[in-house]
């Protein structure tokens, strides 16, 4: 029997699950690697712990399992993205740690290229927005050292993301790659013609040498050194986080989303072959299967979701274990007139306001510990339902909602969110869907699936249904939209 093996390299902790091709888990290992801050606002990883610790989890799952690299099919690989990596071609050393998705020290450089007017036009080409979020303006920002400019205009240095930098170690340096769902990540990327943009490079002074080939999700990124694995195993699925896990959803046509409740939230919704542009939304590429034409998705962004939860047990000790506020929060039926806005770090999607800042809004005499319990988790559901609706406007209509990551083992906010939405909300009973979608990624490069396959063999745990009185609904969203503006710019003045 064939396996897959996934490398799902995140933020935190680089994994390794095996999967057999019927999408069950055989086996998993997990390291967590070292954050570096080493200025405020700077969030760093060292690109050797993040490979050391992602073979060492592919070793460890394989010898968990009980397998060699010769009943491996295939390898996908799923990734932290917009993360820059930058290293030598001729010894594969890194010239710097890595900068990671959360690092904010080119917010100035982006600010100016705003002030320049230069932000609708890139938003035209990659469907993003012009924040150090994203990959182009960290890259920038280390060929600001004349020595490391200079070698990479020679062809002497290669540029990644994440992805790309498991790649080239995997093959031996071999092969030096990314694919669509990646590249749509950088602001380098033109997401209509599906390349790299030479306007783009020229406005982020990135010499198109140390780029990556660019290369479909689902097809050859080569194959494993014989030493890494004890065989050589072909890469053949590669897929950024949030696309990986719309994949491992069966989310394969236009309507279909998926929604991870972790400690914040990820909306995207699939589109079809067709880029959609949304209020307040992302407009990204979510895969290409083989030379097919690309598929692109809207995503949404919410800062706190999962986080929201946590609050209420350590900043306010309303409850002691975080799985305690579903049965706290259905003991009322209604949080009677008390909103949250959980916005402890800012708004995200679709609002995008820095200066936000939390409220806890329409306490009476009557309010208690239950009434602000469920108040957060339908402030979750809420930010969530006012995500859909931005999508919404780019034309799309939402047919289904799969929800995945912790917090969606809460019965209670998946109902609260079907309510709202008007729409299923559906759990799947494989949760690994990040892990999932790079395996399953895999097994169509390989040949060993199709989408309409394994949209057959998605399973579902639970599908929630609307229900509720539809005027109590209305009433909600009024009244959130209405704690919302209140909550919006307090930063700004005499709250600050």
């Amino acid at each position: 029997m064939a396996y897959l093996l996934a490398l799902d390299q995140g933020t935190t902790s680089s994994r390794a699950i095996v999967f057999d091709l019927s999408g069950r888990i055989v086996a998993l290992a997990q390291e967590p690697f070292e954050q570096h801050f080493p200025h405020p606002g700077w969030v760093e990883h060292d690109p050797m712990e993040i490979w050391h610790t992602q073979l060492a989890t592919a070793r460890a799952a394989l010898e968990q399992a009980g397998l060699t690299a010769g009943d491996l099919a295939a390898v996908g690989i799923t990734n932290q993205r917009e993360t820059v990596v930058l290293w030598e071609r001729s010894s594969g050393r890194p010239v710097s740690r890595a900068i990671v998705w959360q690092d904010r020290r080119t917010a100035e450089l982006t600010d100016r290229m705003k002030r320049e007017g230069l932000e609708a036009q890139l938003r035209a080409k990659t469907g993003l927005v012009l924040d150090p979020y994203f990959s182009a303006s960290k890259l920038a920002w280390l060929l600001e050292d004349p020595g490391l400019r200079r070698r990479a205009e020679a062809g002497e240095l290669a540029f990644g993301t994440i992805d790309s930098w498991l790649i080239w170690n995997l093959t031996g340096g071999r092969v030096h790659a990314t694919d669509v769902s990646n590249a749509s990540r950088t602001l380098l990327f033109d997401i209509h013609a599906g390349r790299w943009d030479d306007e783009l490079l020229g406005l982020f002074r990135v010499p198109r040498a140390v780029l990556p080939e660019v290369h479909p999700s689902m097809g050859d990124f080569g194959s494993t050194d014989p030493g890494w694995l004890g065989g050589s195993v072909p890469i053949r699925g590669v897929l950024g986080d949030q696309q990986a896990a719309l994949f491992g959803q069966a989310c394969f046509s236009a309507g279909m989303a998926k929604n991870t409740y972790g400690t914040g939230a990820f909306l995207v919704m699939n589109t079809g072959t067709e880029p959609r542009r949304g209020d307040g939304v992302l407009t990204t590429v979510a895969w290409r299967v083989r030379d097919e034409p690309l598929h692109y998705a809207l995503e949404g962004s919410i800062f706190v979701a999962g986080a929201a939860v946590q609050w209420l047990r350590d900043g306010l000790g309303l409850i002691k274990e975080s799985h305690e506020i579903e049965a706290l929060a259905a003991s009322v039926a209604s949080s009677e007139g008390v909103y949250f806005v959980p916005a402890l770090t800012g708004l995200g999607s679709p609002y995008w306001d820095p200066y936000a800042r939390g409220l806890l809004v329409g306490l009476t005499r009557g309010s208690g510990r239950a009434h602000i319990a469920r108040a957060t988790l339908e402030a979750i559901a809420l930010q969530v339902y006012d995500a859909v609706h931005a999508m919404e406007t780019a034309g799309v209509h939402l047919q289904t909602l799969r929800a995945d990551g912790g917090a969606a083992a809460n019965d209670l906010l998946l109902q609260i969110q079907a309510d709202l939405l008007g729409r299923a909300v559906e759990r799947p009973r494989v949760t690994e869907t990040t892990a999932l979608g790079a395996a399953m990624a895999a097994a169509v490069g390989a040949d060993l699936a199709d989408l309409p396959t394994l949209a057959r063999a998605w399973q579902s745990d639970r599908r929630f249904e609307p229900a509720g009185d539809p005027e109590e609904r209305a009433r909600l969203i009024a009244g959130w939209h209405e704690a919302v503006a209140r909550a919006r710019g307090w930063a700004e003045g005499a709250g600050a």
